[in-house]
């Protein structure tokens, strides 16, 4: 799976991960706004069900942080301090399962407890 940039103006990267697709293009966007900030993220869990096209549009009520999304997807994006813009991430969610996103940015004392899932139903 390769991540490519599709656009980046100030204060927003827009990031696609493409793969062959079977049809994900014709499939409606379903928009998330995450909030990152000391030491959470807001929502910190996600339900979708599977061929779901995501836009996961991630600001920070603080400093910055990372947003690292593991499983097939591998996103590791930096989410710019308060009133600096946001990340948008388009993914696909083409497999059932539980996928585990946290910040990737030290940012504190509670950093290892910045996390989140996102779980993928058929």
């Amino acid at each position: 799976m390769a991540l490519r940039p599709l656009a980046l103006l100030p204060g927003v990267l827009l990031l696609c991960l493409s793969t062959p697709s079977s049809g994900g293009q014709d499939a409606p966007v379903r928009v998330i706004n995450i909030v990152a900030e000391r030491f959470a993220f807001t929502p910190s869990q996600i339900s979708v069900r599977e061929g779901t096209v995501l836009e996961l549009r991630i600001t920070s009520d603080d400093t910055s942080h990372g947003f690292r999304l593991r499983g097939p997807t591998d996103v590791d994006v930096e989410i710019p301090k308060r009133n600096r813009g946001d990340v948008r991430v388009r993914v696909e969610a083409r497999e059932p399962g539980t996928y585990a996103f946290e910040c990737s940015r030290v940012c504190g004392a509670g950093h290892g407890f910045m996390r989140g899932t996102l779980r993928v139903t058929p």
